[in-house]
């Protein structure tokens, strides 16, 4: 069975931090290209950021320099280290994981996890 699940989230003052993490389980961790994505109300889900099989992150032009993700295969988890959050960084998070390459647009998407809520106020 598998198991997508995110916790870290929280509230936090504009300029605050939060780190995101994602315990899996049920599938072969390591082969997945892993996202983080994130949906604000009102908006499109968007692919914040993705790491390959090789632990190469990529990110969205609006949280490079600030958002740091990564992965650990031996205990089949993903991270994501959020710095200098604004209020625009307001959305639910969710963790994905797809067996195909890495895409800048998130297609083919195996298992989403359930979110954690981040919450930026100014």
């Amino acid at each position: 069975q598998v198991h997508v699940e995110e916790s870290g989230g929280g509230s936090v003052q504009a300029g605050g931090s939060l780190r995101l993490s994602c315990k899996t389980s049920g599938f072969t961790f390591s082969s997945y290209c892993m996202y983080w994505f994130r949906q604000a109300p009102g908006k499109e889900r968007e692919v914040v950021a993705t790491v390959d099989t090789g632990g190469e992150p990529t990110y969205v032009d609006s949280v490079k320099n600030r958002f740091t993700a990564s992965r650990d295969n031996a205990i089949e988890a993903l991270y994501l280290e959020m710095n200098s959050l604004n209020t625009e960084d307001t959305a639910m998070y969710y963790c994905a994981a797809s067996l195909w390459r890495c895409y800048s647009g998130g297609k083919n998407i195996d298992y989403f996890g359930q979110g954690t809520q981040v919450t930026v106020s100014s």
